[in-house]
């Protein structure tokens, strides 16, 4: 399923600066794409819009060229799964329950879980590397556990689209290698469409195909890492200088520079 941004403007009640200004992007199945910017540049609004959890002054966002706020949320649900920086903790419940809610779009009245739905699930923590925690208590996981089981729940409404509102926050390193990795995967082997908000643009470069970078609501860059993640357009888009280093097979590694030592 293709996920489209047309033309894309809104601005929030009682700001003056717009959060997102003439955003257009089409984002493909088996595509993974990251989108890098500095703290306000309308990242998370981006990912809502796409969502249909916000309306847009001008332009639309469209499912399959449909506008993603027409569709029923059940049947958006079955084909675009979001998952949130800024979620609270959960109710008190068990992990594998807890990841069984991204059934939901799937139940009917009061139909129980079936076999199919079970596995659903069985695969979803073991992809995230929760299935040993499956019978724990949300409550007392780690913050890097809990991010893992949202994304669990995510891949368990088994959707079209994945939105991802930084994927790995609170995840170690190599928690957050392995998320990268599998999305990178289950993007190839299930023609997936991934759009994932991130700041870590070593991870980016090595596991996303595209990149989109936005500062103050409008795309400085997108397409390829490499030729998106200079230091010019990083500069551009952080405010600040930065150098760039290109190390093969491990992507692309950036650091800020002081302006002091800048000529």
């Amino acid at each position: 399923m293709t996920l489209q941004l047309a033309g894309v403007s809104l601005t929030y009640a009682g700001s003056q600066a717009p959060a997102l200004a003439g955003v257009d992007l089409v984002f493909e199945p088996g595509t993974h794409t990251a989108i890098l910017g500095p703290n306000g540049a309308g990242k998370s609004t981006l990912l809502r819009v796409l969502a249909g959890l916000l309306s847009c002054d001008e332009g639309e966002a469209m499912l399959d060229g449909q506008n993603a706020r027409d569709w029923s949320r059940r049947e958006f649900a079955r084909r675009v799964a979001f998952v949130s920086s800024e979620e609270e903790n959960p109710f008190p419940t068990r992990v594998r329950d807890y990841v069984a809610l991204g059934r939901n779009p799937y139940l009917d009245g009061w139909r129980a879980p079936s076999a199919e739905d079970k596995g659903v699930v069985t695969f979803a923590l073991e992809r995230t590397d929760l299935l040993f925690l499956a019978d724990r208590y949300v409550g007392s996981l780690s913050a890097g556990e809990l991010q893992r089981a949202r994304l669990a729940r995510a891949l368990a409404q088994q959707p079209a689209i994945l939105l991802l509102d930084e994927p790995t926050v609170h995840l170690d390193l190599g928690h957050e290698f392995a998320a990268f990795e599998m999305l990178a995967q289950l993007a190839g082997e299930l023609s997936l469409t991934v759009v994932s908000v991130t700041h870590n643009v070593n991870m980016a470069s090595r596991f996303c195909g595209r990149v989109v970078l936005i500062a103050a609501g409008r795309v400085v860059a997108d397409g390829a890492p490499e030729p998106v993640l200079t230091p010019e357009n990083l500069a551009r888009a952080f405010d600040w200088p930065l150098e760039t280093f290109v190390q093969p097979g491990l992507g692309i590694v950036a650091l800020p520079v002081s302006r002091r030592s800048r000529p």
